[in-house]
């Protein structure tokens, strides 16, 4: 058999893989929930949220460092106030292991754009920086998870 043989055996096999493609794409199945997006800006001393509330489920955190330096993101489930949170001995960042975490980015180069995604169930988030002295320069926020509609 020839290499033009192969080649015209093949065709209906392609178009067999083809069709059964196009025909799982069609089968008007509802497609899969896909969470949340939450687009956060870091900038020097500054973190801003696209939204205060937010179903529960997976949460998408799309985090641009808008900033000329290395941010975190962290998130923790707490009732305390953003800007109460429990402060490290070192008197500079936030206590991290006395606190809920939900999950974090530990590195937001400057410029760069990452994501987080996790799943929260309801209840209430702060999200902060803990790079040294950014959280008490105010660089943290309330999010609110609720229960799904």
């Amino acid at each position: 058999m020839g290499r033009r043989d192969i080649r015209r055996s093949r065709r209906p096999l392609v178009a067999a893989v083809i069709a059964l493609l196009l025909g799982s794409a069609c089968t008007g199945a509802a497609p899969p929930r896909a969470g949340t997006g939450v687009s956060i800006h870091e900038r020097d001393f500054q973190i801003e949220a696209s939204t205060a509330t937010v179903p529960s489920g997976t949460v998408s955190f799309q985090v641009h460092n808008d900033a000329s330096t290395t941010h975190e993101f962290v998130v923790v489930r707490t009732d305390d106030p953003a800007d109460r949170l429990p402060i490290a001995t070192d008197g500079i960042s936030v206590d991290e292991d006395a606190l809920t975490s939900a999950g974090e980015l530990s590195e937001v180069p400057a410029g760069a754009d990452e994501t987080l995604s996790l799943s929260l169930p309801p209840g209430r988030y702060v999200y902060f920086c803990n790079m040294e002295g950014h959280y008490l320069g105010g660089m943290h926020g309330v999010l609110e998870v609720t229960a799904d509609a």
